[in-house]
């Protein structure tokens, strides 16, 4: 018997973000789940390193990165839709909870059970999933600042509204990030690698 889900998860690279946005370049989830799967292992290293705590930093990692698989069926809902009340925020988020159920059905019943923490949250790692949820909201910011680096004004809005959403989680790893590395997010190529000099 195929099994389609591996297949099915290549296509995030189709799905493409912030469709109601003028891009001055194009970013779609796979590229984005990269960058949030980085992003929750920092913040998760963080938390062990800075403030005494024992996360699995490497389950961080694959939660966020398989955060969005689901939009593979679902496509992209922008934010103003998806967060527009809290009766189309519980429908979405069932949705995205039939999609996920329909996506784990594509692999054999004996893996199965590997992923069915990452895609579902089990009451154990709800700091883990808060942490994904902060690195995908940094994900979008970085996202906001390259954006208006490149010129684009577009998305100028997006980024004043998703720093007041940052800081209202109120998460310490999330503070430490913001001020040590944010500010490289801003740098030229030249300036986060200067030439050495002996």
């Amino acid at each position: 018997m195929d099994y389609n889900f591996y297949a099915m998860m290549s296509r995030m690279k189709y799905i493409d973000r912030w469709a109601l946005m003028r891009n001055s370049r194009n970013e779609n989830i796979c590229e984005h789940s990269l960058e949030v799967s980085i992003l929750a292992h920092a913040l998760a290293v963080i938390s062990n390193t800075r403030l005494g705590n024992s996360l699995n930093v490497e389950k961080a990692a694959l939660i966020a990165l398989y955060h969005d698989a689901s939009e593979i069926i679902t496509g992209d809902m922008p934010t103003p839709i998806k967060y527009y009340n809290n009766d189309i925020k519980d429908a979405f988020k069932e949705v995205e909870d039939i999609a996920n159920t329909k996506l784990l059905d594509m692999l054999p019943e004996d893996i199965r059970a590997s992923y069915n923490s990452i895609f579902f949250k089990d009451p154990a790692d709800e700091y883990l999933w808060k942490l994904v949820k902060a690195a995908d909201r940094l994900s979008a910011l970085i996202k906001c600042i390259e954006e208006e680096h490149s010129g684009n004004r577009e998305f100028i809005s997006a980024e004043a509204s998703i720093r007041t959403s940052i800081e209202a989680s109120n998460l310490p790893e999330v503070n430490i990030f913001m001020e040590e590395f944010l500010p490289s997010y801003g740098k030229t190529l030249d300036q986060l690698n200067p030439p050495t000099t002996h």
